[in-house]
């Protein structure tokens, strides 16, 4: 079978498996959009579904150490990320160019 035709097959099963993890996760948070600067190539959104690991799911990886989530309501403003300060290993750079993506495709996180 030539691979034109196994790409619906494997996207038809990669959202089934997705489906399933996600009916393991424990209720998350709505997408956060993040402050745009005005060197940003585009908004960036945080998606909780993408960054919780669904075989071990815990909150606590991320809060309340890297990012406080006390006091603040899912629609409050926050700070900007830079990417300066990511690259420090603040925020997003806690993880993204260390254990995940780096920064090298602006795609990955700025929709424009």
């Amino acid at each position: 079978m030539t691979t034109w035709k196994l790409a619906p097959i494997l996207a038809a099963l990669a959202l089934a498996g997705a489906a399933h993890a996600a009916d393991k996760l424990p209720r998350l948070p709505v997408a956060l959009q993040m402050p745009q600067t005005g060197d940003s190539p585009g908004v960036v959104t945080f998606n909780h579904d993408m960054h919780v690991d669904s075989a071990k799911p815990s909150c606590l990886a991320c809060h309340p150490e890297s990012f406080s989530i006390l006091g603040r309501s899912a629609t409050a403003r926050r700070a900007a990320v830079t990417h300066k300060a990511m690259e420090k290993g603040s925020a997003c750079g806690a993880c993204h160019g260390k254990t995940a993506f780096n920064f090298d495709d602006c795609t990955m996180c700025h929709r424009m």
